[in-house]
């Protein structure tokens, strides 16, 4: 069965501990324990007090319906996306709330407004930062059917957004005047807050959110309601739900990343307490010498994170040093390699699961500590699904 985050168990070098059935699941592949998936969604609503309304998690994370539809089902109907296609399968999986979470332009922008229409009783809303894409979207949008659009914040990572200026408030004055185009809110996301130490993370949260209280006060004294707004990422999630559940406003909290788990936020943040349930299969196929040994767990089955190590972690392999990746080989250097004779099975923590998960077409079910005949698809790695 596969172990719960921060257990001692040995459970790769001990057959009996690895999940059964795993001997007819071709490697590399990817790994979906729907014990931990539904366990993190339960720790995500405890962490908002119970209340579904709180949450706006990003699905950039899974890309996967079933997901959806586990959230959705305890209440969570507002997701955030970072493409169309998420967008698309967020609404055909029964989601009601749906924010691309990524300035929409050129041809994106017909393409979100053509979804909004395709889906009329689901609000479908983006962002802007620039007035370019604020005219761009209210060009494919209509007074019959105004597209939702936040002004997007730059709190401190300096990726997108505008900062708390008299520019961002004509910004958002020339959505409110625009019948194409309903002001919807701001958005926030301070993913430059990386701190592993809790009193670092505060700090850095709140000087994030006195920028995100400069700009809803400007907006306020010229008579701009703020609708909503939706904050923050995953290594800040327990602080914006705190802030969520006292806010006077509406607002939103919309972490990705705990839904999954992964070894770098396992490692950092032990003290949101989520399950890794992404896991990557893997089997040793050659022997270059006698310290080495080379598993089938390319850059094109595990994310590209650099340092090489930063990759993938094994709970119980113990890897002296991480030797070269090439496509579809990692080579390791292990103390002994008679431990992981040839065809041996191991499995990996990816140690960034967002583009690890985008890098698989499905993934295996693992139910009650066995390998199911279950696959998830994971529709929307695609860039796009039919619009």
């Amino acid at each position: 069965m596969i172990p719960q985050q921060g257990t001692e168990q040995v459970w790769l070098m001990d057959p009996s501990g690895l999940p059964r059935g795993l001997s007819r699941v071709g490697s590399p592949a990817l790994l979906f324990d729907v014990d931990a998936i539904e366990r993190n969604l339960d720790r995500m609503l405890e962490i908002v007090g119970g209340d579904p309304a709180l949450l706006r998690p990003h699905m950039k994370t899974h890309k996967c319906g079933e997901v959806l539809k586990r959230q959705v089902a305890r209440g969570i109907e507002s997701v955030k996306c970072a493409t169309i296609a998420e967008a698309e399968l967020a609404a055909r999986s029964g989601v009601k709330d749906i924010l691309l979470s990524y300035p929409v332009v050129g041809p994106n922008a017909e393409r979100l407004t053509r979804l909004a229409r395709m889906f009329p009783d689901l609000r479908v809303s983006t962002i802007a930062d620039s007035p370019e894409g604020v005219l761009g979207l209210a060009t494919h949008s209509s007074a019959g059917n105004p597209t939702p659009l936040f002004l997007d914040l730059d709190c401190g990572m300096h990726r997108t957004g505008i900062g708390a200026t008299e520019a961002a408030v004509d910004l958002v004055r020339s959505i409110v005047e625009n019948d194409a185009l309903t002001f919807a809110g701001i958005h926030a996301y301070d993913g430059h807050i990386h701190d592993a130490s809790m009193d670092a993370r505060k700090a850095a949260f709140a000087a994030a959110m006195d920028v995100l209280e400069e700009i809803v006060n400007l907006l306020e004294s010229e008579e701009i309601e703020v609708p909503l707004i939706v904050s923050g990422g995953s290594p800040t999630f327990a602080l914006h739900a705190e802030a969520a559940k006292a806010s006077p406003r509406p607002r939103q909290t919309s972490p990705g990343t705990p839904l999954l788990w992964d070894a770098g936020y396992g490692t950092h943040y032990p003290d949101l307490a989520f399950d890794p349930a992404a896991f990557l299969l893997t089997r040793v196929v050659s022997h270059p010498d006698e310290n080495t040994i080379c598993i089938d767990l390319g850059n094109k089955a595990v994310s590209a994170e650099n340092p090489i190590e930063n990759r993938v972690r094994f709970p119980a392999l113990p890897v002296e040093k991480f030797l070269g990746q090439s496509e579809e080989h990692l080579v390791l250097e292990v103390a002994d390699r008679s431990a992981f004779p040839i065809g041996a099975k191991i499995i990996g923590v990816p140690y960034h699961v967002c583009p690890s998960v985008a890098l698989y077409q499905r993934a295996v079910v693992v139910r009650d500590g066995e390998c199911t005949e279950e696959e998830w698809e994971i529709e929307a790695r695609d860039r796009r699904l039919t619009v």
